[in-house]
């Protein structure tokens, strides 16, 4: 089972950016899925996550900004970023949980800069 990040990149304060996350290697559902970031120096954090049947759980500084959704049938997983800040500068890691396994991606950098 994999798992592959993609959508990151530079973008100016105040835009917005939406990552993606695809499994692949398996026809199952993940029971939850979500994104974590790691800023250079700082441990590792949950961004958000969201269960099979469309719970989600935040961070509590992101609410309002972040918005997580996925499509099962896919096992595919989107972080929808706006209103970016430099402090959201960071790699972003997708995260997913199949029975009692969990799997991380590969990493996103995401660079908020003018």
């Amino acid at each position: 089972v994999q798992l592959q990040a993609s959508g990151g990149g530079l973008v100016q304060p105040g835009e917005s950016l939406r990552l993606s996350c695809a499994a692949s290697g398996t026809h199952f559902s993940f029971n939850a899925m979500g994104w974590y970031r790691q800023a250079p120096g700082k441990q590792r954090e949950l961004v958000a996550d969201i269960s099979s049947g469309g719970s989600t759980n935040y961070a509590d500084s992101l609410k309002g900004r972040f918005t997580i959704s996925r499509t099962n049938a896919e096992n595919t997983v989107y972080l929808q970023m706006s209103s970016l800040k430099p402090e959201d500068t960071a790699g972003y890691y997708c995260w997913g949980r199949l029975g009692r396994a969990g799997y991380w991606g590969q990493g996103t950098l995401v660079t908020v800069s003018s």
